[in-house]
């Protein structure tokens, strides 16, 4: 369930930003006629896609183990973005509803910056337990059971050493790749890991 809705969540993501990014452009080159238009045609599924954003997100964030500094920003931004974007498109105010788009895309920006922290960069010198706990524990938590955003169930995995090597190095679905942030020998440390420690347990 949790792999359809972030990827629910990612799809109203993108027709969310697409619908203001058109009506911003529109509102932009002046063009109030065609904006109102679009508004009229759009406004139901604006109002599913707004819907489905918001609490597709929200769900998301009660999976989280923990939240962050970068996930509360996100989460205001977002929350400030709306009552400006309805108040500078219903207004045509140029400057308020530029701004709107503006936070929505920050947010976004943060999103993915929150998940670059999560891979992180070049993990030195921490035993498999460390790494996993750092890198792996926010979605498989620490006894690898929480399956959050899709993640499998690592205590009752069929996968052989290899193939846990292979789904850490390349990654797969919404599990990023490690490839570039762990070295050969930290991705055999943390394999071992979650065979000797999680797996069957």
């Amino acid at each position: 369930m949790a792999t359809g809705m972030l990827h629910t969540h990612y799809l109203m993501v993108v027709l969310f930003t697409l619908i203001y990014l058109v009506k911003t452009i529109l509102l932009l080159s002046d063009r109030n006629e065609l904006l109102e238009k679009f508004k009229k045609k759009t406004k139901v599924a604006e109002m599913i896609v707004s819907f489905g954003f918001l609490a597709t997100g929200i769900f998301l964030m009660t999976q989280l183990p923990s939240i962050n500094m970068f996930h509360i920003i996100k989460i205001s931004l977002v929350l400030f973005s709306i009552p400006l974007a309805v108040i500078g498109f219903k207004n045509k105010n140029k400057i308020l509803a530029s701004l709107s788009f503006f936070l929505i895309i920050v947010s976004f920006s943060l999103a993915y910056k929150a998940k670059e922290m999560k891979t992180g960069s070049k993990t030195l010198a921490l035993t498999g337990k460390e790494i996993f706990e750092e890198k792996c524990s926010l979605c498989h938590g620490n006894d690898g059971k929480l399956g959050l955003s899709g993640a499998k169930n690592l205590a009752i995995t069929t996968l052989n050493h290899q193939g846990i090597i292979e789904i850490i190095t390349n990654g797969k679905n919404a599990m990023a790749s490690y490839k570039n942030t762990l070295s050969a020998e930290q991705i055999e440390s943390v394999t071992s890991y979650i065979e000797t420690d999680l797996k069957g347990k």
